[in-house]
C-alpha cells in the first residue's frame, strides 16, 4: 500500500523530487541550503534547477519510466566479480574477462558492485606490475638469450615481420664476424651480437628514439630476430652504448665496410663528402655549437663527417666526435681510413668549399688524391668576371636528364691559390642561379662537362643525409654522450646499406629509398614457426607480395648462424592474414 507521507517527503521519481523541492522553496519559503540538504542536492545543483525552472525548461514526470526495476546482475555473476577482485584484478580487467566469457558487464557496473561490497579501488599499476600485457601474455622478467637447440617448435608473431628479410643479408655480410672483431662488450644474459641486432632492428624499422623500444617490448618475433625472448628494455639497450669505447665502434665500422668492399658494393669512381650537425636539444648540453645548414644557424650538436659512394649512394664512413678545431682535417683522416680498405685511392673526392682548407687541399694534391670542390666566392671574384670577353665563354652540355639548365656557359683557366699554387678553375654561369659557381680541381684529364657533371651528383649525399634524418631518425638524440651518437650513426650507415641491398633484389624498386621499401615490403605482420631445420615466416598477401616472392631471397640465403644454422623460408597467403591488424 502507498504511504502518503513517504510519497511526498521522499519522492523516488526524479520529476517528483524536483517538484517538491521547488514547491518548498517558492511556496513554503524554505531556505535554499535546507532544500538542498533535504532532497540530496548540492547547493549549486539546486540553484541550477531553479534557473532551469524559471526558464521553462523543466517537465515534471511523476511516474517512473518504463523498464526493469531492481538489480539486473544475477547473484552468481555478482559473486564471480567479487572472486576476481580477490585475485587483485581491476574493474577494467574484470570487465574484459567477463566479456571473454560471454557475459559482458560494463566497467562502471563492475565498479559500482565492488563499491557496494566494500572494496576500495586498487592503486594505479603498470602493466609490468600487473604481470600481463594487453594481449594477456606473460611479461618476462628480463630479456635473455635463447638457446638455439631448444627453439624447435617455437611459434609466435611479429608486428613488423619484414625484419626477417634482413636476416639473410646480415648473415651474408658477416655481422657476427664484425661484432667479434670489434670485441664489443656483453652482459651476463645478453651477448654483444644480441645487443647489436636489437639496436639494428630499431634502425631498420625506423624507431625515432631508443626509448621508444617500449612499443615492441613484448614482440616475440623481434626478440627472435635478435635471438632473445624479447628485446631488451629501453634503459638496458640505451645504456649499452655507453660501455662502447671509440676504438670498438671504429673497428666495427671498419669490418663492415671492408666486407662491403669485398662484395663489390662500392663501385663508383666518385666519393661524396659532407658534414652534418646532429642537433642536441637538451638544456644542459655540453656539446659545441656547429653550423646547421637546415636551420641556417649555429646550434649545439655533434658535428658528423660522412662519406658516400656516389653510384650506390651507400655511406662508407662516418665520424661524430669532431670538435670545431678538428673539422678541417677530417678529410685527411678519411683518406687514411679508406686506404686501409682499398689501398691506393683512385676515386675523386667531391665536397663543398667549407669542408677543408687550402693547406689540406695542397696535402691531398701532393699525395696524389684527385678532388673537385668549390672556391669560396667573394665580391671581387665575381666582379673580375666582367673583364672576361664574351667570346672566351663556351657552352657545354651537362649530361643530367633531370637537370633543368643543361647547357650552362663556362670559362676555364689556370689560377694561383695560397699553399696550392697553380690549379685548374672552371667558372659556370647560366645554371639557374644568380651568382656563378667557381670550381677548382686538380683533375686535368677529364673534360669541363665531366668535372661539372661529377660535382652536380654531390646532391646525392645531401639526399642521403636527409633520408638518414627522416627515416633512420639520425637527428633524434637523447644524450650528449658522443660515443653513443657515434654508434647510432654507424648503425644508421649499416641499416642504409642493408636497405640498398634489399632494394637491388626487388625488380622495379632498385632505386627506391629506404622509406618506400619499408612501407611496401617490411612493414607487415608475420607468423613465425621454427622447426628443427627451418625458420618459417608467413606473410599476409599484399599488393607487392609478387615482387617480394619473385626475389627468392630464401633461395640464396645461407643458414642463419645465430639461430641454430636454420634456413629461413618465406611464404605468403592465409598464414599471415589472421594478424593483419596488429
Amino acid at each position: 500500500m502507498l504511504d502518503p507521507i513517504r510519497f511526498f517527503k521522499h519522492p523516488d521519481v526524479a520529476g517528483h523530487k524536483q517538484y517538491e523541492a521547488l514547491r518548498g522553496y517558492f511556496i513554503d519559503h524554505v531556505p535554499g541550503k535546507e532544500i538542498a540538504r533535504r532532497f540530496g542536492y548540492t547547493y549549486a545543483a539546486f540553484n541550477s534547477l531553479k534557473q532551469r525552472f524559471k526558464a521553462g525548461l523543466l517537465t515534471f514526470l511523476f511516474t517512473a519510466p518504463p523498464g526493469p526495476k531492481g538489480p539486473r546482475i544475477s547473484l552468481k555473476l555478482r559473486e564471480q566479480i567479487i572472486e576476481y577482485r580477490r585475485k587483485r584484478l581491476s574493474a577494467y580487467q574484470i570487465a574484459e574477462v567477463l566479456e571473454t566469457l560471454g557475459t559482458p558487464v560494463s566497467m562502471s557496473t563492475v565498479s559500482r558492485i565492488l563499491t557496494e561490497e566494500g572494496f576500495s579501488r586498487l592503486p594505479r599499476r603498470t602493466q609490468l606490475l600487473i604481470g600481463i600485457t594487453k594481449d594477456n601474455t606473460i611479461v618476462p622478467s628480463h630479456a635473455s638469450e635463447l638457446d638455439p637447440d631448444t627453439l624447435t617448435g617455437w611459434q609466435g608473431e611479429c608486428a613488423v615481420g619484414g625484419i626477417f628479410l634482413f636476416a639473410p643479408l646480415l648473415e651474408h655480410f658477416g655481422i657476427i664476424d664484425a661484432v667479434e672483431k670489434a670485441n664489443l662488450p656483453r652482459s651476463p644474459d645478453i651477448s654483444s651480437l644480441n645487443y647489436t641486432l636489437s639496436m639494428l632492428a630499431l634502425k631498420l624499422i625506423g624507431k625515432p628514439r631508443l626509448s621508444q623500444i617500449s612499443d615492441f617490448n613484448f614482440d616475440q618475433g623481434l626478440g627472435l630476430f635478435a635471438n632473445l625472448n624479447v628485446l631488451p628494455k629501453s634503459t638496458a639497450i640505451s645504456t649499452y652504448s655507453y660501455r662502447l669505447a671509440q676504438e670498438q665502434v671504429n673497428a666495427f665500422m671498419l669490418s663492415f665496410v671492408r666486407k662491403q668492399h669485398e662484395m663489390k658494393t662500392y663501385g663508383s669512381d666518385t666519393l661524396n663528402l659532407d658534414f652534418h650537425t646532429i642537433q642536441h636539444y637538451g638544456e644542459e648540453s655540453v656539446l659545441e655549437e656547429h653550423f646547421a645548414g637546415a636551420r641556417n644557424k649555429r646550434v649545439k650538436g655533434a658535428l658528423t663527417f660522412i662519406a658516400q659512394d656516389c653510384d650506390s649512394r651507400c655511406q662508407i664512413f662516418a665520424k661524430t666526435d669532431i670538435a670545431r678545431n678538428e673539422a678541417d682535417d677530417q678529410i685527411l683522416h678519411f683518406v687514411k681510413f679508406w686506404r686501409k680498405i682499398r689501398g691506393p685511392l683512385r676515386q675523386t673526392l667531391v665536397f663543398d668549399s667549407k669542408l677543408t682548407t687550402y693547406e689540406n687541399l695542397a696535402a691531398l694534391d701532393s699525395d696524389g688524391v684527385t678532388f673537385i670542390t668549390l672556391r669560396r666566392r667573394g665580391k671581387n671574384l665575381v666582379k673580375a668576371l666582367e673583364s672576361i670577353p664574351a667570346h672566351e665563354w663556351t657552352r657545354v652540355k651537362i649530361n643530367s636528364p633531370k637537370r633543368k639548365f643543361q647547357n650552362p656557359m663556362v670559362y676555364e683557366s689556370q689560377i694561383e691559390l695560397p699553399h696550392i699554387g697553380a690549379i685548374r678553375q672552371i667558372v659556370m654561369k647560366g645554371n639557374g642561379r644568380e651568382e656563378p659557381a667557381f670550381f677548382i680541381t686538380n683533375d686535368t684529364k677529364n673534360s669541363v662537362a665531366d668535372v661539372i657533371t661529377r660535382y652536380c651528383k654531390r646532391w646525392r649525399i645531401e639526399n642521403g643525409i636527409a633520408e638518414a634524418v627522416g627515416f633512420f631518425n639520425l637527428n633524434k638524440l637523447s644524450s650528449p654522450i658522443l660515443i653513443k651518437i657515434h654508434f647510432d650513426v654507424v648503425l644508421t650507415m649499416i641499416a642504409d646499406t642493408l636497405y640498398y641491398h634489399l632494394a637491388q633484389s626487388l625488380r622495379g624498386f632498385e632505386k627506391c629509398n629506404a622509406e618506400k621499401i619499408f612501407r611496401h615490403f617490411v612493414d607487415m605482420p608475420a607468423k613465425i614457426h621454427v622447426t628443427a631445420d627451418t625458420i618459417n615466416v608467413a606473410f599476409p598477401l599484399r599488393a607487392h607480395s609478387p615482387v617480394l616472392r619473385s626475389a627468392k631471397i630464401d633461395a640464396w640465403a645461407q643458414p642463419i648462424s645465430w639461430l641454430g644454422n636454420r634456413r629461413i623460408v618465406y611464404s605468403w597467403g592465409d598464414g599471415g592474414r589472421s594478424i593483419s591488424q596488429i
